[in-house]
């Protein structure tokens, strides 16, 4: 999960409990006042009857029955019960339906005076009455209409208020969470940016004041402390190279010189001619080492232009065959383009054609019958060329490393080679946005796959 996504969740869930909390309390202490407030008003119709049913002349129980029956009210099933001394129920203001009570549950009133208690759903008061006549005993109940509706509105309006809280907060969680992460996505889209090409950009270090500006500039710091490591290297392989030549040249010319003299003497000539083989091993190396550091220090000033990946193929297989006029290249397409710029790319013509001769040369130094097969095709965005061989194989433990820098497969060491063409492949297709990959099995040949974006 993103961190954006689950700092709104957290935001979310943090607000809705809160709002749970919040509406509960509202809902519980609500409940509590309908409650006091009923029995209240229950205390009160339960003391005004005793005082008509006692004090008033003149009204008699029939009457009283009737005043109660007829008095408008918002409780619903009413009843109240009053009783003497005895426990005789001396007046009812309903004849229908009685309140449900024990002879224990009048004493439990003389003793307390007052109680409230539940009857189902209705609320319960029991009430001791004394003035100055006999002492009597109040039940009263009923069910407090008018205070469940408000609750119920109470609980919808809580419920309803909570879901558009809770989306609200979705909302705004998502909204707050991506404008304070937003800093962090543009220095990730800056980064995404940096290779090893351009370690010199720099990031945005924003206002240079909090934590995101901060991680910027400590980038900054690693990005140029590794620029600098880079340039050095890059310095050193080229200049160490550039110095080599000269001596080696020098080297190659005396050991030419030496073999003219060498004639008479088979042990002799023997000598010399392994010396020039690895002398010229060495002018090799020397040579693909310098292009690949000049390849890092020039890739701003790289000449790119359109060129027909056709083209490219042809040139580096006529290169290839002047070379080793015994290798065979075949060249075909595996889909025919139905526009021509499908296979038209912009780069620099010398340095790709420097890859399909390194990919060719070594399909077929690998190779028993020493052929290779160029297979060209595109899609809406990319031309693909794919050279295939049926050579010895990579296999899969070494498959990941085959592009580093003189690393050679294991059963590679019997065929002459230094390990440095795949590196500089993988180098100029990644300078041109490109991107190469290998498919190999042991012993049924190898399939690189060169894939490049067309104009």
């Amino acid at each position: 999960m993103k961190i954006k996504d689950r700092i709104a969740l957290q935001f979310t869930l943090l607000v809705a409990a809160i709002l749970l909390l919040f509406s509960f309390a509202i809902y519980s202490v609500s409940e509590h006042y309908r409650q006091e407030e009923f029995y209240d008003r229950l205390k009160s119709r339960a003391q005004t009857t005793c005082r008509l049913l006692v004090k008033v002349k003149g009204i008699d129980k029939d009457l009283l029955k009737a005043i109660d029956q007829n008095t408008l009210s918002e409780m619903l099933d009413e009843k109240v019960l009053i009783f003497d001394k005895e426990n005789d129920m001396i007046y009812s203001s309903v004849d229908d339906k009685l309140l449900t009570y024990r002879k224990s549950l009048l004493d439990e009133v003389r003793e307390k005076k007052y109680i409230e208690f539940h009857q189902g759903e209705n609320e319960v008061i029991g009430l001791f009455y004394q003035d100055d006549s006999e002492p009597l005993v109040v039940l009263a109940s009923a069910y407090d209409t008018f205070g469940h509706s408000k609750l119920a509105n109470l609980k919808n309006t809580l419920g309803w208020g909570l879901l558009a809280g809770i989306a609200v907060t979705v909302g705004l969680g998502i909204y707050f969470a991506g404008n304070a992460l937003r800093p962090i996505n543009r220095i990730n889209g800056q980064i995404s940016l940096i290779t090893a090409q351009n370690l010199s950009q720099q990031l945005d270090e924003g206002n240079r004041k909090d934590e995101i500006a901060q991680l910027a500039i400590n980038f900054n710091t690693v990005l140029d402390r590794l620029n600098k490591a880079f340039e050095q290297q890059k310095s050193f392989v080229s200049h160490a190279s550039h110095e080599l030549r000269t001596p080696l040249a020098a080297l190659k010319s005396e050991i030419q010189l030496g073999q003219r003299f060498t004639t008479s003497n088979p042990d002799l000539e023997e000598v010399f001619n392994n010396l020039s083989s690895d002398t010229e091993r060495l002018i090799s190396i020397t040579n693909n080492l310098l292009f690949l550091a000049r390849s890092l220090e020039n890739v701003g000033n790289l000449k790119m232009a359109p060129v027909h990946i056709e083209d490219l193929a042809f040139l580096a297989k006529e290169e290839l065959l002047a070379a080793h006029p015994n290798y065979e290249v075949i060249i075909g397409y595996e889909t025919i383009p139905e526009n021509e710029n499908e296979t038209v790319i912009k780069g620099n013509e010398e340095l790709l054609k420097r890859v399909f001769s390194n990919l060719l040369d070594n399909a077929c130094k690998y190779s028993s019958n020493h052929q290779a097969q160029i297979i060209i095709s595109s899609n809406a965005k990319s031309c693909i060329v794919k050279v295939k061989d049926n050579g010895i194989g990579i296999s899969q433990e070494d498959i990941p490393h085959i592009f580093s820098p003189f690393f050679r497969s294991s059963n590679a060491s019997g065929v002459p080679g230094f390990g440095i063409g795949l590196s500089i492949c993988q180098r100029i297709v990644e300078l041109h946005h490109g991107n190469i990959s290998v498919t190999s099995e042991l012993g049924a040949g190898s399939e690189f796959r060169v894939q490049l974006s067309h104009v």
